[in-house]
């Protein structure tokens, strides 16, 4: 074994002979990409691309990766942007088109309008934050944002606070993700027990699902609008929180967020039917249309099938039938990664029947229960491949970056460095799950990226892992709001292509703010609120 370790490429965990001088340098592509987006306005095409220049230059230079393996570790990025990220956008986007294009997503729209209420900030809490946890417990990888914003602004939020508040709204959710997923990586990846993983996550976002709603109340609208609306934010935030931290406690990560988002639209919706925010605007519409119960049920179904299918096809484990690991030449099992002692395996999974299969198989039964004719459901499939154009091709050069950022090293030497802080870690713990996140838009990327070495740290430390593993993920959640790749996703429906940069100025605090709360929390679980750990 040694003598096969010995063949393998090195990762330098210390390339500049200075711990601290090498984990800043490392900091450079997410810098980059920051600065170019955040202060400079410019496009998230061309801040990804001098991201991964960024990057690749100090791979090769600095950490001195082989040419070859650069070339391998960003194309694997690549092919995994492309397939399953991008095919679950397309497949939900593709949806929603069809939705558009029906006039079911305006049915549904005029519904929640003349029914739900017309009141900003309770739209929000119900379009955004239950809807849009739906969204993210079943399709995930950016289509919350995406028809919760365009959702928004049919309801006459302006473009750029529509993004903003769905943004910030799929947060909560993220750590389940799709149907659990982050958590399920976040076991294979640590060797620990998902079950456990996934109680303490549930010990930790549940917290941040309470008070989501009043926050999003005070984006929309200030102290004014969440003392009209606070009972509103309240039901949904406290109705969520309940169930998603008694679904992961008690039965596990796969459900938590479309149960958690499930009951909490119904509970809002049953609140509305016996309060109204005081003051709210009554708008008089003597020529609309009243839309009928039959009618919003039908206006629903596109996204209730949905539910129900990417909810039976993970559970009878459809995506393992017909997998294909295809090993990534020059770099599969060519790596060691110095930290562990081990080789970095790179194997591509391909999965014919992944999750946005089951999002296309729902464009077509919702195709046939709305009778589309096949060349609508062609054109609006169409529509959807322009849309993603530009925003496609940020997806996949900010993922290309994160692979690039693992495979040659440079995230093990930040994880290292920021270990080496000592018993303040818990409090960082946080905002490694929140680099990950933002690196790849993705909270399951983000435990593939750092979990092993968030338990690294907890065994050195003398920290129970699974306390900083789950932190890992209850952190990411914080940089979905940030991420380019979600934002580019985002801004797509909305009109607001080539302004990442002022959409990503606009969360960033936001963002700051949430990872702080979550630091602070796992702070306090290591040590003075341990029994909240599980056994």
């Amino acid at each position: 074994m040694s003598l096969f370790l010995a063949d393998l490429w090195p990762q330098p965990l210390d390339p500049l002979h200075s711990t601290s001088l090498s984990a800043l340098v490392a900091t450079l592509p997410l810098v980059v990409v920051l600065i170019l987006m955040g202060v400079l306005r410019k496009s998230g095409l061309f801040s990804a691309l001098c991201g991964l220049a960024t990057a690749a230059a100090l791979a090769l230079f600095v950490w001195r990766m082989p040419a070859v393996m650069v070339v391998g570790a960003a194309g694997y990025g690549f092919v995994y942007a492309l397939w399953p990220i991008l095919w679950i956008v397309f497949c939900a986007l593709w949806l929603y088109n069809l939705t558009v294009e029906t006039g079911k997503f305006e049915t549904l729209r005029s519904w929640i309008e003349q029914y739900v209420s017309s009141d900003p900030c309770v739209q929000a809490v119900l379009v955004a934050f239950c809807f849009g946890a739906l969204l993210e417990g079943t399709a995930g990888f950016g289509s919350p944002v995406a028809v919760a914003a365009f959702l928004l602004v049919g309801l006459g939020y302006e473009a750029s606070l529509a993004v903003k508040v769905a943004l910030i709204a799929d947060t909560a959710p993220v750590a389940f993700g799709a149907l659990g997923i982050p958590i399920v990586a976040l076991a294979g990846v640590t060797g620990l027990d998902m079950a456990k993983l996934s109680s303490m996550a549930g010990r930790q976002v549940p917290f941040l699902s309470l008070i989501l709603p009043a926050y999003l109340v005070c984006v929309v609208a200030g102290l004014r609008g969440l003392k009209r609306t606070w009972p509103a934010a309240l039901a949904a935030g406290a109705s969520f929180a309940v169930v998603q931290y008694g679904v992961s406690n008690y039965w596990g990560p796969y459900t938590a967020d479309i149960l958690a988002a499930s009951v909490s639209m119904l509970v809002l919706l049953a609140l509305l039917r016996v309060w109204k925010p005081a003051g709210a605007a009554i708008e008089e519409r003597l020529h609309a249309a009243k839309v009928s119960a039959t009618q919003a049920l039908v206006a629903w179904t596109p996204w209730i099938l949905l539910a129900i299918v990417v909810s039976v096809w993970s559970f009878l484990k459809l995506p393992a039938i017909g997998q294909h690991a295809i090993p990534i030449p020059h770099l599969h099992n060519a790596i060691l990664i110095t930290l562990y002692n081990k080789p970095y395996a790179a194997l591509y999974a391909f999965q014919p029947l992944a999750a946005g299969t089951s999002v296309l198989l729902t464009v077509f039964l919702a195709a046939i229960f709305l009778r589309a004719r096949p060349g609508m459901v062609a054109t609006c499939g169409w529509k959807t491949f322009r849309q993603l154009g530009i925003p496609g091709l940020t997806t996949v050069t900010i993922v290309g970056v994160a692979y690039l950022y693992n495979y040659s090293g440079m995230a093990y030497t930040l994880g290292a460095a920021m270990a080496q802080t000592g018993h303040a870690f818990p409090i960082l713990s946080s905002f490694l799950g929140w680099v990950g996140c933002f690196l790849s838009g993705s909270d399951t990327a983000s435990n593939l990226l750092f979990g092993n070495l968030q338990v690294v740290a907890a065994h050195q430390l003398n920290i129970n892992p699974v306390l900083l593993a789950a932190t890992n993920s209850s952190g990411a959640v914080a940089g979905k709001m940030i991420s380019p790749q979600n934002i580019a996703i985002g801004v797509t429906t909305v009109g607001l292509i080539r302004q990442e940069g002022k959409v990503l100025r606009s969360t960033f605090a936001h963002s700051l703010i949430f990872a702080g709360l979550i630091s602070l929390l796992a702070f306090a679980q290591a040590y003075w609120l341990i029994w909240m750990i599980p056994k």
